[in-house]
């Protein structure tokens, strides 16, 4: 993919951009066979499942620097400035039509670009996500709420120019620190979720749950793992970390028992409402699932009985030794494991000697950088 960004020398994120497209899937799919190769020699690969190489990215994190009046949305350099990059090749064409419009929001509502440097100001990051239906969610991360009144008031103004806007928010970040978000959220909207319909999942995505940044094979994902679930066929399932339940949602089956498990009360709040749109719509199993605001380790380890199967979608830093500890212990049939952090994927693996890795596929969630989501079927030996 060219990049006027990559050729001008002022950003160097998609590490890979000069390495034809074909060649970068290549050396991903190599890397996590051989890095699984000696945990499970004879896992069966799929082939791997590409992605679009631009305008495949449906959440951007801004960094906003400048000032008020020439605000710049991107990165910062190695000093602390920042570089714009709002016509990023990386975003889809609604997604970076919002951008200048946003910028201009900036300097409307007189809203102060944060200084690392100089570490003053208030606005530090612009989030945006994209559905699939083009509505937006737009989170203004900032240091306080000193502007909360500037942004009511000209939120008229923004939903007008930017008609797409579904969601804005103000996430209070008080901290000088290397982190995208607050705990804080001030919905300024009467919306306060993203509905983001796959198939015939309608998720809803609240500003601080997490959701992948490539739809398209996010989608893929999903598709393979209710497929793996249909061909274990257990009458119980288990989907532990599952956010706003987009893999439980997919796996429902006319008398299958399903339980998704998330510690965030706004993410299970959000999934609550997606089983109960399917319910109602006469989805086969929507009335048959159930989801818990808890910590995924905890509650498994409190349960009187164990499922026939368990999906795990844990972050980057794997499942941890207490969790692998209960799995390999627990006597499930199957487990299907999306890891977004290959290396964990392998450390967790080790860690249940029970179950080998049958089946496993990669999906390319981020071109042109080394990242890759792999998904892997396991059964007890």
């Amino acid at each position: 993919m060219q990049c006027d960004y990559w050729d001008a020398g002022v950003c160097r994120s998609c590490t890979l951009i000069e390495t034809p497209y074909a060649r970068q899937l290549a050396d991903k799919q190599t890397h996590v066979e051989t890095l699984l190769a000696p945990l499970a020699p004879d896992l069966a690969w799929l082939s791997p499942v590409g992605s679009a190489e631009s305008g495949f990215r449906t959440k951007a994190k801004m960094v906003v620097a400048g000032t008020t009046d020439a605000p710049t949305l991107g990165i910062l350099d190695a000093a602390g400035h920042g570089t714009d990059l709002q016509h990023c090749g990386l975003y889809p064409e609604p997604l970076a039509a919002a951008f200048p419009v946003l910028a201009d929001f900036v300097t409307r509502a007189r809203l102060e670009p944060y200084s690392v440097p100089h570490r003053r100001g208030e606005l530090k990051h612009i989030l945006v996500t994209l559905a699939p239906d083009d509505r937006l969610m737009v989170r203004f991360v900032m240091r306080s709420t000193e502007a909360h009144t500037r942004l009511v008031k000209h939120l008229p103004w923004l939903r007008e120019a930017l008609p797409s806007l579904h969601v804005a928010t103000l996430n209070v970040l008080p901290e000088h620190k290397a982190v995208t978000e607050g705990e804080r959220e001030i919905v300024l909207t009467d919306a306060d979720t993203l509905p983001i319909t796959l198939g015939a999942v309608p998720l809803h995505l609240g500003p601080r749950s997490f959701f992948q940044t490539n739809t398209e094979v996010a989608m893929r994902l999903y598709a393979q793992v209710a497929d793996w679930v249909n061909e274990v066929a257990p009458a119980t399932l288990w989907d532990l970390y599952c956010g706003v339940g987009g893999l439980a949602l997919h796996s429902l089956a006319r008398g299958r028992t399903v339980t998704g498990v998330e510690i965030s009360d706004a993410a299970i709040d959000a999934a609550r409402l997606s089983a109960a749109q399917m319910a109602q719509a006469g989805v086969v199993g929507a009335d048959r699932v159930t989801f818990v605001a808890a910590d995924a380790v905890a509650w498994a380890g409190e349960q009187a009985s164990r499922p026939e199967a368990v999906v795990v979608n844990p972050p980057r830093r794997g499942l941890g030794s207490e969790l692998t500890a209960w799995l390999e212990s627990s006597g499930t049939d199957a487990i299907i494991y999306s890891s977004c952090n290959p290396a964990t994927l392998a450390r967790d693996m080790a860690d249940m000697p029970s179950y080998v890795a049958r089946t496993a596929r990669l999906f390319d969630m981020f071109p042109h950088t080394g990242h890759g989501e792999v998904a892997v079927l396991m059964t007890r030996r």
